[in-house]
């Protein structure tokens, strides 16, 4: 309190006035030690007529001095400069109106748009025309101050500034000074070289020593206007400037540097691009038979050529298998447009791996019983002759009785005899299952019995994985299988004086015929052929000819990158019974079925067909699909050896002298927390 009765009576006595209210108006002289700093913002308050709210936080002591009287403003700014090197700040909240506050977070807190002098803490908007708002704030945040806040804003190319009046001022002259646009905007249109060409050399005369080579200069941006094959330069005129004339000259030099022009290929075939050149001319594709490297020098030749590009010029393509180059006769302006499209031709092409899995479940199951019997009269016994005999049953009971009956009553060398022991033979061959019969003689009459039954159940599993892997529209085929000779035609000729037959050799196993197109949007387009023959066996046994299983599929689909879809498929069920019976005997209960053959076929069948095309699209893609099915391989081999060794890797080491296929590293696990 004494402190404070002192600074009045100086501050009266340094005005030469009376303690009234109307004596803060003329000037005072401060001489302030470890005075209490909220004390002194209340005798300012008092001097000045401002009004302050102080912070609970703010606390301290503060030291002032002055050899000269301070008039009321001057007094304000001594308060204001010494909040701030006390790390306080004077917020304006209204007219004559301030918050006392510390620094830290005074750019959160809320404020009128006049300033507290040069000191007070403001918020301002900074509208920017030329530069950018992102790039122009990363080049203010070191000149705002501790507490002070920048903030860009995308949409309006705008800034937000937090900070002190004095350091808002300046910044608002600095960015008045930088937003300016000074830079030089020049289109130019090439006659002679390629404009996308031209781009990257001047990109490389622009980049500093050691710079990527596709790396962008910062001196000068281009634009390649393919259209009208022309270049947009924006930059520093003068840096411009030197380009347009580098521009200039380079295709001026183009344009004298001769009519002849040879094209290295990096990924496309000089073949198949050679028609397409050929067409875009008008030139014929017999025309450039013959043609190699020097086709261009015989511009006085008798080949009748169509001129492209300017009038009477001629433009002449040609390709030099030995180095897969095009070769190109014209004016310059037809060698820009065909190289333009050979660079957009000669890309690297991806690739499809195509895999398709047929699986073909089957169950057949069968069943036959049948009874057979014969009756005769012997010694010109009156009982009539009487038997049954059934397509579904075997052996053929009658044959096997005319045979029996031959041995007795034919020469030995009879072709008769020979025919009916044949047919005995076949019959008793093609019995399956469980046979039972007899005969015997009571008195007069001779009898002889058969019965056959027999029950087959067969149960298959076909499961195959063809796989190719292709350019992308380009057609593959793969085929793993045997050829077997198929009959066409035969000739016997006149007392077998001249016979001769024909065959034809027909694939039979797995084949797969692919051609994959990629679309832009990552799917897949296949045109292909699955198939999968095999022989089931002949047609008799009388007969050579084979009978061929087969499934083939035909189709065009469209997949995702690595997705599994069905093509087609069969759910087949077949079930057939076969009754056959003597009429009136056959119905008899129980001993009706001595008088009959009974046989049942069951077949069920399920086929699918899958495919699953994947995209590689890079020598990483390839490794990555390479390396599972070479792990496969090997395991597998490794597993049935005796060692427990696999003799892949070694092989693939001595004779190939290259490192086995291994899978590539995992990728690291992502950060905790």
């Amino acid at each position: 309190m004494k402190r404070l009765i002192a600074l009045c009576l100086m501050l009266s006595l340094g005005a030469g006035l009376a303690p009234a209210p109307a004596a803060y108006a003329q000037s005072q002289v401060l001489n302030l030690q470890d005075a209490d700093i909220r004390v002194f913002i209340q005798d300012v308050a008092q001097a000045t007529g401002q009004t302050f709210i102080i912070d609970p936080r703010v606390q301290g002591k503060v030291t002032i001095s002055s050899r000269e009287p301070l008039s009321r403003t001057e007094l304000f700014e001594v308060m204001l400069s010494t909040l701030r090197a006390n790390g306080l700040v004077a917020v304006p909240a209204g007219s004559g109106v301030y918050r006392i506050t510390p620094e830290d977070g005074a750019a959160a807190q809320p404020s009128s748009l006049s300033g507290a002098g040069g000191y007070g803490f403001s918020t301002q908007v900074f509208r920017l025309r030329n530069i950018d708002a992102a790039s122009a704030a990363e080049t203010l945040k070191p000149l705002i101050g501790r507490q002070g806040v920048v903030m860009p804003s995308p949409r309006g190319n705008l800034i937000v500034v937090a900070d002190y009046a004095d350091n808002l001022a300046r910044i608002r002259s600095l960015l008045a000074q930088v937003d300016q646009d000074r830079t030089l905007t020049e289109t130019v249109t090439l006659r002679s070289s390629s404009a996308r060409e031209i781009a990257g050399v001047v990109n490389q005369v622009l980049n500093s020593p050691g710079a990527e080579p596709g790396a962008r200069n910062g001196l000068v941006s281009l634009v390649v206007v393919e259209s009208s094959n022309s270049l947009v330069l924006r930059g520093e005129p003068d840096a411009v400037r030197a380009m347009l004339d580098l521009i200039a000259d380079l295709d001026g030099r183009a344009e004298t540097s001769g009519d002849v022009r040879v094209i290295n290929l990096q990924h496309a075939s000089a073949e198949q691009l050679l028609p397409v050149l050929q067409q875009l001319v008008g030139q014929s594709p017999t025309q450039a038979e013959g043609e190699g490297a020097a086709a261009a020098a015989s511009a006085s030749g008798n080949a009748q050529t169509t001129t492209a590009g300017g009038a009477g010029r001629r433009a002449n393509i040609a390709r030099y298998p030995g180095a897969n180059a095009i070769v190109i006769a014209a004016d310059p302006d037809t060698q820009r447009v065909l190289g333009e499209v050979i660079r957009q031709l000669d890309t690297r092409r991806r690739q499809v791996l195509v895999e398709a899995v047929v699986v073909e479940l089957s169950d057949n199951a069968a069943q036959q019983l049948g009874v057979q019997f014969a009756l005769a009269g012997v010694n010109g016994s009156s009982i009539p002759f009487s038997a049954t005999n059934y397509s579904n049953a075997a052996p053929n009971l009658l044959g096997l009785a005319a045979a029996a009956a031959g041995e007795q009553n034919l020469p030995q060398d009879s072709s008769a005899l020979a025919a009916l022991r044949q047919t005995a033979l076949d019959s008793v061959l093609g019995a399956r299952g469980i046979l039972t019969g007899g005969y015997g003689q009571s008195g007069d009459a001779l009898f002889g019995f058969i019965i056959n039954a027999v029950k087959n159940d067969t149960a298959s599993n076909l499961l195959s994985t063809p796989s190719v892997m292709t350019l992308d529209n380009q057609e593959a085929s793969i085929l793993v299988g045997q050829e077997i000779p198929i009959t066409t035609g035969e000739v016997l000729g006149d007392s077998n004086s001249n016979p001769f037959r024909t065959i034809q050799r027909q694939n039979i196993g797995i084949q797969l015929d692919v051609k994959p197109q990629i679309n832009a949007g990552g799917a897949i387009t296949l045109f292909l052929r699955q198939e999968v023959s095999s022989i089931s066996g002949p047609v008799s046994e009388a007969s050579g000819e084979l009978i061929l299983d087969k499934r083939a599929i035909e189709t065009t689909v469209a997949v995702d990158d690595g997705a599994i879809v069905v093509l087609g498929g069969l759910l087949d069920r077949n079930e057939r019974t076969t009754v056959e019976r003597t009429p009136l005997l056959g119905d008899i209960p129980v001993l009706g079925n001595l008088f009959k053959a009974t046989s049942q076929q069951s077949a069920q069948r399920n086929l699918m067909v899958f495919i699953r095309p994947t995209i590689i699209g890079s020598a990483a893609d390839a490794q990555a699909l390479t390396a599972p099915r070479y792990g496969y391989i090997r395991d597998l081999e490794a597993a049935r050896s005796a060692d427990g060794l696999s003799d892949l890797d070694a092989l693939v080491r001595d004779y190939m002298q290259a490192a086995p296929v291994t899978a590539p590293p995992a990728p690291p696990p992502p950060p905790v927390g």
